[in-house]
């Protein structure tokens, strides 16, 4: 049953009466992205996601809401507004896709958090632009093929195993697929708008199959099994690259990004700081909690604001010269490195990097 007014869910519990605020994370803009260190990307998740996804602190068994012994709702007791460009759906109970076909004005739709299994009966919403179905239950990625003005999908903590049924979103420009259980990256060749990648949380083990993803600026692959850098030289508009929480043991495969702006590589095994000769444009470096035992290599790296070197294992105060031609670095983190036994650690890397203004994670009071 459908009836005019704002479309949202009528249930005995009345839940879900917002729309999960998206962060500011803007494309068209990546100068001025700011990526959490803590969490995979800065859209796709409620907020105590996103601090925990990207270290791997989010449980893989556990999706971060929906409850298993909630029975379906049907579509018929949800009220629909034809009128309503903005549709929310979240946290209603809904069990199956339906009823949907009087939403011809909808621009976005969110069913995050609900009962859904399968992705159907979405052929008559051909002016959607968004489409949100973040914690559901869905397997299988399918019947998308009438939403060819679609530019964002997000299919983030579901139980998807690959990437398919997408070749004809070729407008879409963010895809968001965080923590499902995707084991290859394939099936994205039709996708030439596509300027954000989201595939942290799964079970990827190879970079591949991105080649002709040439727009794509931003790539995060946090929490996988990833044990190589590689595949990645047709990416050459790419700016924010997060590869946290992998496998990792070399720096390499990195000479084609000269437009790098922010490399996240914490919590992997690389030992040995080399191979960012071209990456002459990145801002932020995140090496933080591998075994390296030297800074290095970097000082030609002069546009730096923030550089997280934490728990490794640097002993050598004569290495943050390496340091010293980023006259704008402003954050540095040390800290859980021989280097902070020092009773002088603070006072040091104030003495030999002058223009810092965060220490770990304190401001320096002047």
């Amino acid at each position: 049953m459908f009836s005019i007014g704002r479309s949202r869910c009528q249930s005995s519990s009345e839940v879900g009466g917002f729309r999960a605020k998206m962060a500011t994370l803007s494309v068209g803009e990546p100068q001025e992205m700011e990526v959490d260190r803590r969490g995979e990307s800065e859209e796709s998740g409620d907020d105590e996601t996103k601090r925990k996804s990207l270290n791997g602190e989010v449980d893989s068994l556990q999706a971060p809401s929906t409850v298993p012994e909630e029975s379906p709702v049907d579509m018929d007791t949800i009220t629909l507004d034809p009128d309503e460009e903005d549709v929310d759906l979240v946290h209603c109970r809904i069990g199956k896709i339906e009823g949907l076909e009087v939403l011809l004005k909808a621009k976005t739709i969110s069913l995050r958090q609900n009962l859904i299994k399968r992705i159907e009966n979405l052929d008559s919403l051909v002016s959607l632009k968004e489409l949100d179905l973040y914690d559901n239950q869905i397997r299988k990625l399918e019947n998308l093929q009438a939403l060819t003005e679609l530019e964002q999908l997000d299919v983030s903590f579901n139980l998807l195993r690959k990437i398919e049924g997408l070749d004809c979103l070729t407008k879409v420009k963010k895809l968001f697929l965080l923590h499902n259980k995707i084991t290859s990256i394939s099936n994205l060749d039709q996708l030439m708008s596509l300027q954000m990648l989201e595939l942290g949380s799964n079970r990827i083990r190879v970079i591949e199959n991105l080649d002709s993803l040439s727009s794509l600026e931003s790539l995060f692959l946090g929490t996988n099994k990833i044990t190589q850098l590689q595949n990645l030289d047709g990416l050459h508009s790419l700016t924010v690259l997060s590869i946290q929480s992998n496998r990792i043991t070399k720096l390499e495969g990195l000479q084609n990004l000269v437009n790098l702006r922010e490399l996240y590589l914490s919590h992997n095994g690389i030992e040995v700081m080399e191979g960012l000769e071209n990456n002459k444009k990145l801002t932020t470096l995140d090496i933080a909690a591998n075994r390296i035992k030297k800074i290095e290599n970097i000082s030609h790296l002069t546009d730096l604001k923030e550089f997280w070197m934490n728990d490794n294992q640097i002993d050598n105060w004569g290495d943050l010269d390496e340091l010293k031609n980023a006259k704008g670095l402003e954050t540095v983190y040390l800290e859980r490195n021989p280097l902070q036994k020092d009773p002088q650690y603070r006072r040091k890397i104030m003495l030999a990097l002058p223009n810092v203004r965060q220490i770990d994670a304190t401001f320096i009071r002047f």
